[in-house]
């Protein structure tokens, strides 16, 4: 804004003026600038702020939604500039790129939001800004080159949105859910004292004692004010907020509803009419919030179950008594030692004990730009090892919910809508208005029928009738679905995975590591000292691939120190250890140019450029397989994909029952194209693999599977993860996908039906609003216990005798 286009000037206020930034009333003096007025200097900045940098859109979205500036005090937050208290808030850091998460209490609309997610425009320094508007949270990535935690914590705290920062971890649902209980109690408190105080309507009292009546009735009026104004105030701020943003959602019949009854019964007990219906007020209100209360708890239980029950099933080597044994991720402490090895997951924040290694945090940040670290250097949960192997201490106990959240994270997210939650919003916006109409022909037809029951009925049609049960039949299907999914060994992404599984039409399963696990003989053909057997051994173990696992873990000698490690995909490792340089993989690329013919897989082995022998590995068909591959093959068009030589084609065969599904010599591109190739001929494809060598196959089906045995290996554009010896079980997940669709459709139906019958006798006058009031919590407890019940008993049933 050009300063020479300003005169500001402070004004007594004559008149009601308001803010053109928060939008409240000036009440001592008015700061002019241009044609704007403001109530204080600070509301004036922001103001400035947002049109020096062309963000002035914030104010069409909403009239007047700035937060007042009036009352606040300027906050230095100079104290984020203590490493140690720094580390509390910000959950990843580097040279240039930082995350923190801040509670932010005055969020509170559509142009909060728009703002806060456009704070890169005020600063150069902000990447990234991300509002969660149901905790009051946002995440903020910046580069802390150009802008530090205080500073961004002040540019928050100048827009009006000053974070709430505790230095303890904040759990804003225990804060919301507290306020809830609190307005329940009032609400309970309240109407129960208000139907003791109506026993003189309920005992039809003569006229006698009307002057009783009157006090009783005035009584109720006061008790009932904290009802509606402080119980009942979340529906009409929502109301009041949906038609300033000219939307309407499905609080604003809720609050019409409120308000005719309160002015309804208002008018009736000052003009002495009758006692109004504030006993009905009260208990609908309090119903209300008893539904509300259970909705809260059970989207908290599922939370709570998908966060701390259904862990990740990954795996890493953890030090116990001077040897390396696998350990579940979730069960590591603090202090615990842990060896990573190369392309694993580091599972939670730990400081890294070896010289040195390369982290790639494009889990983390998007960008797959490998870091190199020294020793003692905090490496942050979700970084990924590049390399040789290093071992760490963890320094702080995982967190199931920061891992969940990195796997959600945007950049790996596949560009697909749900169905149903498309048809849930639709359903929804359409619901109110047609609500409104059929309440607003309702009481035009009982006004010329029975004027006294017209407010009654009117309100009973608008409480009655809600969507929330169809709202809440997808998450709570799918989500109980997830928890049964995550009990049993097979991990998704979110719920929206059940939903593309239930569609599916052709599996395609990578075969190493995959259909195949361990060995089940093992040679060496060749000639190899104990010494050389033992850099083999390291080398080997310092690798997460099937083979190089079971190679490893078939030499007895002791490992010898690892100088140099280099994976390359589809192809082998390669390494130095004392000053000799090892290849083990294929023939091509330790350069063994031979032909020879074997029906079992080969790895290769060369020292100094001299190929001293290979192991020829038979390796372990999966448990179980044979029969799901039977099973599925009448239901889905199955194929398989291998890096491998045909030299096990004969075996797949008898297990796949067909040759014309199976590919040997596929390289990562290949399998990217194959998948790709079924999906332009209208197939929706599953990829099964282990992640090393078909991580891009697996992000460009329609759902990925990534199978994991011990292994910290996680490719975060696959959809799932699942355990190995869980494989066999796929047919029966498959199944509980379709099953969830099924039982959605019936939850749809409940609602429907349920809205049906009760607005029939709503409209037919059979129905007060404080039965509506019970009813309404009623159909959103009918959906939630048949699709938890339902869920849990198809998921006990498909797996009863199968673990």
């Amino acid at each position: 804004m050009n300063s020479d286009l300003l005169e500001i000037a402070n004004l007594p206020v004559e008149r009601t003026v308001k803010c053109a930034h928060c939008g409240l009333v000036c009440e001592k003096e008015v700061v002019l600038s241009g044609e704007n007025s403001f109530c204080c200097y600070g509301c004036k900045t922001v103001y400035e702020i947002l049109d020096e940098n062309n963000l002035c859109e914030y104010y069409s979205l909403d009239e007047s939604p700035g937060v007042s500036l009036r009352h606040v005090r300027e906050e230095s937050f100079a104290f984020l500039d203590d490493p140690e208290i720094a580390k509390k808030i910000i959950t990843f850091q580097s040279d240039s790129f930082s995350r923190a998460q801040f509670s932010i209490p005055n969020i509170h609309c559509i142009s909060c939001i728009w703002l806060l997610e456009n704070l890169k425009r005020l600063n150069s320094g902000v990447i990234r800004s991300e509002v969660n508007f149901s905790h009051r949270q946002i995440t903020l990535d910046f580069n802390p080159s150009k802008i530090s935690l205080a500073a961004v914590a002040r540019l928050l705290s100048s827009l009006g949105y000053a974070p709430l920062i505790t230095l303890e971890e904040i759990k804003p649902t225990a804060a919301l859910s507290k306020a809830l209980i609190i307005r329940l109690t009032v609400a309970g408190f309240c109407f129960g004292n208000i139907m003791m105080l109506s026993f003189p309507e309920y005992l039809g009292l003569d006229n006698s004692d009307a002057q009783l009546r009157t006090l009783f009735s005035y009584l109720n009026l006061l008790l009932v004010m904290p009802v509606v104004l402080y119980s009942g105030q979340d529906y009409f701020i929502a109301a009041w907020k949906s038609f300033r943003q000219k939307r309407i959602n499905i609080d604003v019949p809720i609050a019409v509803g409120l308000a005719v009854l309160f002015l309804r019964s208002a008018y009736d007990i000052l003009a002495h009419q009758g006692p109004g219906y504030l006993d009905s007020l009260s208990g609908l209100v309090f119903f209300l919030l008893i539904g509300r209360w259970f909705q809260s708890k059970t989207y908290d239980s599922l939370a709570f179950d998908r966060d701390y029950k259904s862990y990740f099933p990954l795996a890493v080597n953890k030090k116990i008594d001077n040897d390396w044994n696998p350990l579940l991720v979730h069960h590591l402490e603090k202090g615990d030692i842990i060896q990573i090895r190369n392309m694993e997951i580091v599972p939670a924040d730990s400081y890294l004990m070896s010289k040195q290694a390369f982290i790639d945090y494009s889990f983390v940040t998007g960008e797959s730009k490998p870091v190199h670290v020294q020793e003692g250097a905090l490496i942050y949960g979700g970084g990924r090892l590049i390399g040789q192997p290093a071992e760490f201490v963890v320094e702080k106990k995982i967190a199931q919910s920061h891992l969940t959240s990195l796997w959600n994270y945007e950049t790996f997210h596949k560009n697909e809508e749900s169905r149903y939650k498309k048809m849930i919003d639709t359903v929804a916006q359409k619901f109110t208005w047609v609500i409104l109409g059929i309440a607003a022909m309702t009481a035009i037809y009982w006004h010329f029928v029975s004027p006294n029951q017209m407010w009654l009925i009117f309100t009973s049609v608008l409480i009655v009738a809600c969507p929330c049960a169809l709202a809440l039949a997808a998450p709570f299907t799918f989500g109980n679905m997830l928890r049964v999914f995550g009990r049993n060994g097979f991990y998704l992404k979110n719920a929206d995975v059940i939903e593309r599984m239930a569609a599916i039409d052709s599996i395609v399963f990578d075969k190493t590591g995959t259909v195949t696990q361990g060995a089940s003989t093992i040679t060496f053909n060749g000639t190899l000292s104990s010494e050389e057997l033992g850099m083999v051994k390291a080398l080997t173990a310092s690798s997460v691939h099937p083979l190089s696992r079971t190679i490893a873990k078939s030499i007895a000698a002791s490992p010898m120190p690892l100088s140099t490690f280099e994976e390359v995909p589809s192809e082998g490792i390669a390494g130095v250890i004392i000053n000799h340089q090892l290849k083990i993989g294929s023939a091509r690329f330790v350069g063994f140019e031979k032909v020879i013919t074997e029906s079992q897989s080969m790895v290769f082995v060369s020292i100094d450029g001299e190929v001293r022998g290979y192991f020829k590995i038979e390796t372990s068909l999966r448990n179980g397989l044979k029969e799901l591959i039977a099973k599925i093959n009448t239901k889905l068009s199955v194929f398989l994909l291998s890096g491998d030589n045909p030299s096990e084609k004969g075996r797949m065969q008898s297990v796949f029952l067909s040759d014309k599904g199976l590919y040997f010599n596929q390289t990562p591109l290949d399998k990217l194209h194959f998948v790709s190739n079924l999906q332009q001929n209208g197939h929706r494809v599953m990829m099964v693999g282990d992640g090393l060598n078909d991580s891009g196959a697996l992000k460009q089906s329609d759902l990925g599977v990534a199978v994991t045995d011990d292994t910290g290996i996680f490719t975060p554009a696959s959809d799932g993860i699942l355990l190995g010896k869980q494989l066999k079980n796929l047919n029966q997940f498959l199944a509980l996908s379709k099953s969830a669709i099924v039982i959605l459709k019936i939850a749809f139906g409940i609602s429907f039906l349920y809205n049906f019958i009760t607005l029939s006798f709503a409209i037919t006058g059979n129905l007060s609003p404080l039965i509506a009031a019970i009813l309404m919590p009623i159909s959103s407890v009918s959906v939630v216990g048949f699709s938890t019940l339902a869920v849990n008993w198809v998921g006990e049933r498909a797996f009863r005798n199968k673990l």
